[in-house]
């Protein structure tokens, strides 16, 4: 019997030593021949009509990867009109960016680039070529606008959820800060907070991404895009009190009316009829200290024959949910708003005394 256990011991000790030798060499194979598992292991992040790929030999990072793919989508835009100064009408000149929506033409840019006061707009590919465009929508207190040129086979960028963008992020804009000289300038950083409201001179911008990527004067209208390529917002605004804060407008916004505009060639923004505000912008224009809500939309005035009104909405009802969507910003209000025709009903649900219920409001078209 001992003989029987020595020899079974003997077998034992082979049998680990065939299989450590078996996982040393296949350990050791993996770090010769099996480069791909630590040094060649290719994210491919698939865009609109483009594919952003970080390997050996073509990327080494994300951000190079991105700066390989999407400044072709990035347009420059100039524009002239008229500037009233104390000297009386002068032309005047402007220089800001874009990113191409459609392989058709239709291109994203800021209402503050592409207004309704100027006269003539030039929109230049990465590729050198230059068209005429044409405004076709723009909302001022947005600060959003979609122009439009006669082209085919462009190259899109594709949108992102800016629903899903958290602190911390990847956030690279492109874009072109100071003039055409500097086009397609590539800038990253992270996103360093979101639902920001700034004071402006026009009113309020409300709800809008923070990055510490830089952005300059002429950056506006340019994407911001996340880790995988795609844009999750606007570039916008850059506070000149304070380095790396910039601004850019949330892109789930533009969704619905992108959407309507491809269809019709036009968007009308449906509404409900209320003066309301989000717990972000609430301290700016609420000075009642009994009104005290954490989230949800709070409804400050109801518009007399429009569809809040109709349904029965009144003021110091909190909105919390539309068509069953958690709605804590105006701007995922409007989205859900913009995304239903005029006439349409949607459902809401809100908090009125401590009670929750919902009710049915028809949508109006208006501003």
């Amino acid at each position: 019997m001992n003989d029987d256990l020595k020899n079974g011991k003997t077998l034992s000790s082979l049998f680990i030593g065939m299989l450590g030798a078996i996982i040393g060499g296949v350990i050791v194979g993996a770090l010769f021949l099996g480069v791909n598992f630590f040094f060649d292991n290719s994210t491919v992040i698939q865009g609109a009509k483009n594919e952003i790929v970080v390997s050996q030999g073509t990327a080494d990072t994300v951000i190079e990867a991105i700066a390989q793919t999407v400044p072709p989508s990035v347009v420059g835009i100039e524009t002239t009109g008229v500037a009233m100064t104390v000297y009386g009408s002068q032309e005047a000149s402007g220089v800001g960016s874009g990113f191409i929506l459609t392989s058709d033409g239709y291109i994203a840019t800021n209402q503050h680039v592409a207004s309704d006061g100027i006269s003539g707009m030039t929109v230049s590919l990465a590729d050198g070529n230059r068209y005429d465009a044409k405004l076709v929508w723009s909302d001022v207190s947005l600060d959003m606008a979609i122009i439009k040129i006669d082209a085919t086979d462009l190259p899109v960028l594709e949108l992102g959820d800016s629903d899903d963008v958290v602190v911390g992020e990847l956030a690279v804009a492109v874009g072109n800060p100071l003039g055409l000289n500097f086009e397609r300038t590539v800038t990253a950083g992270i996103v360093s907070a979101i639902n920001r409201s700034i004071p402006l001179d026009t009113g309020l911008a409300e709800d809008l991404i923070q990055t510490d990527a830089s952005i300059n004067s002429g950056n506006s209208g340019g994407p911001l895009v996340n880790k995988h390529g795609k844009v999750i917002g606007i570039n916008t605004y850059k506070l000149t009190t304070g380095e790396g804060m910039g601004f850019a407008i949330p892109i789930n916004i533009l969704k619905p009316i992108l959407n309507e505009i491809v269809a019709t060639g036009k968007f009308e923004p449906t509404v409900m009829g209320i003066t309301a505000y989000d717990r972000a912008i609430a301290d700016y224009y609420i000075t009642d200290s009994k009104v005290n809500f954490n989230e949800g939309i709070y409804i400050a005035s109801v518009q007399q024959g429009g569809g809040a009104a109709n349904a029965g909405l009144t003021t110091g009802d909190i909105i919390k949910e539309i068509n069953g969507v958690k709605t804590n910003t105006m701007l995922k209000m409007k989205e859900i708003l913009y995304g239903v025709s005029a006439g349409d009903k949607v459902a809401v649900t809100f908090e009125r005394n401590g009670q929750m219920q919902t009710i049915d409001v028809v949508v109006t078209s208006g501003q």
